[in-house]
């Protein structure tokens, strides 16, 4: 897949009634998101946990997917969900084999989603 956005993150506020909420960035595994609730007034900021408050689809999508929440934000929150990507290399190349190319891919995507997962961070 190639990645053809600079998105990382997606910004919502509450309005007591929305629960599906889009994300639209690529992830390839629901445990690449980090979904957070941050009440307006004070900033203070909650980590939300998967299954618990929310369930994600669209993985693997290139368009990204949607965040369903268990309960609605309310409209003294907001909701940030913001890709997060694991800091590893885990694509190996054997001599003289031939190129491949899916397998390339895929790691050029991982590389790029941890770039704007550090940018972020920044």
């Amino acid at each position: 897949m190639s990645i053809n956005t600079a998105t990382n993150k997606n910004t919502y506020t509450g309005d007591n009634t929305t629960t599906v909420f889009s994300y639209t960035f690529p992830i390839s595994d629901d445990d690449q998101l980090e979904v957070a609730l941050v009440t307006i007034s004070t900033g203070a900021r909650t980590v939300l946990t998967k299954t618990t408050h929310y369930s994600v689809d669209g993985v693997g999508e290139l368009t990204g997917g949607n965040v369903t929440m268990v309960t609605a934000p309310t409209t003294a929150q907001k909701l940030i969900v913001k890709g997060t990507e694991p800091l590893t290399q885990e694509t190996t190349y054997t001599r003289n084999d031939p190129f491949p190319a899916e397998t390339h891919e895929a790691a050029l995507d991982h590389l790029l989603r941890a770039i704007k997962y550090l940018q972020e961070q920044i």
